[in-house]
């Protein structure tokens, strides 16, 4: 089932449950108006408007029901997400085989996460000779990743990211248009990966390469560089269609990369459902029965 994204920006509002419906009672239209959402349908709830408020019991039905729910902070950008306990019956099992999974499988898991991401940049890119020379870079990763060819990769790819020629420095936290998008894009990216990753039974902090120790999402953040060169796509777009602020507009756009079409094998279905085929993979990939993870490859070009 396609779960609906709901996003509340532009209007303070009051978010309360009745009969297993999220009531969203905009306080600006006034007492009359007040929308209803089942929340069984919904995926991910995005609040930007700091005069949102909500009842505990809207809070817990989300909750129960699988929602992330993603808080952003006075600049616009998400700063912290309220995830699911997971209730699947095999938590600890899924947790155990994270933290006992060997050396090797956690760097081979990790080379096929970089080819898969070095892939999708090269199919972002314009020129027959860029794309083939970031093909033929993933093709050279190691397990584990020894030379560090996703950096490599990266400084070429966001050289020659705009085909105009256009400049470009991807900078975490800066404030610039593209920038602001792209931060803003991964962050809901990073959200859903999560939501899956628990639904799925397992500890988003065990991951297979990232390890900061102050980082609660590293297994989040290791799924989601392959979906990365999504959200760039869909930026850069936004970028060359005149829009030069993170706007609702904007928000609503890179919004729509959770039910954008993308294929994992022979499958063709929205990234929020895809995300759950991964998770799948990442478990027989960990009990050994597959060598390979299933990754969604996104539609869009």
């Amino acid at each position: 089932m396609i779960k609906r994204i709901l996003e509340l920006s532009q209007d303070a509002a009051h978010l309360s449950v009745k009969n297993k419906q999220l009531r969203v009672h905009l306080y600006k239209k006034g007492d009359g108006n007040v929308l209803s959402f089942p929340c069984e349908d919904l995926g991910l709830v995005c609040i930007d408007h700091p005069g949102t408020t909500y009842t505990h019991g809207a809070l817990n039905e989300l909750v129960d029901n699988g929602v992330a729910i993603v808080i952003c902070g006075s600049n616009h950008m998400p700063i912290g997400q309220m995830l699911p306990m997971s209730n699947n019956t095999e938590v600890v099992n899924r947790i155990t085989l994270q933290i006992n999974a060997s050396k090797s499988t956690r760097k081979r898991l990790w080379q096929q996460l970089v080819r898969a991401k070095i892939t999708a940049q090269a199919h972002n890119l314009e020129s027959k000779s860029d794309r083939q020379r970031l093909l033929r870079m993933a093709a050279d990763v190691r397990s584990g990743d020894p030379s560090n060819l996703e950096a490599q990769a990266a400084r070429f790819y966001w050289s020659n990211f705009f085909e105009t020629g256009q400049s470009f420095k991807r900078i975490a936290g800066a404030r610039d248009p593209l920038n602001s998008m792209l931060n803003y894009g991964y962050a809901i990216i990073r959200a859903a990966v999560a939501r899956a990753l628990v639904i799925g039974g397992f500890y988003p902090a065990i991951g297979l390469h990232h390890k900061n120790r102050s980082n609660a999402f590293c297994l989040a953040d290791d799924f989601m560089e392959p979906l990365r060169p999504m959200v760039d796509s869909t930026a850069r777009r936004l970028i060359l269609d005149g829009h030069d602020e993170l706007n609702p507009t904007v928000k609503a756009g890179l919004l729509t990369l959770l039910t954008s079409p993308v294929r994992t094998l022979k499958n063709t279905g929205p990234l929020m459902v895809a995300l759950h085929t991964v998770t799948a993979s990442f478990k027989r990939c960990l009990e050994g029965e597959e060598k390979h993870l299933t990754l969604p490859v996104s539609m869009r070009r």
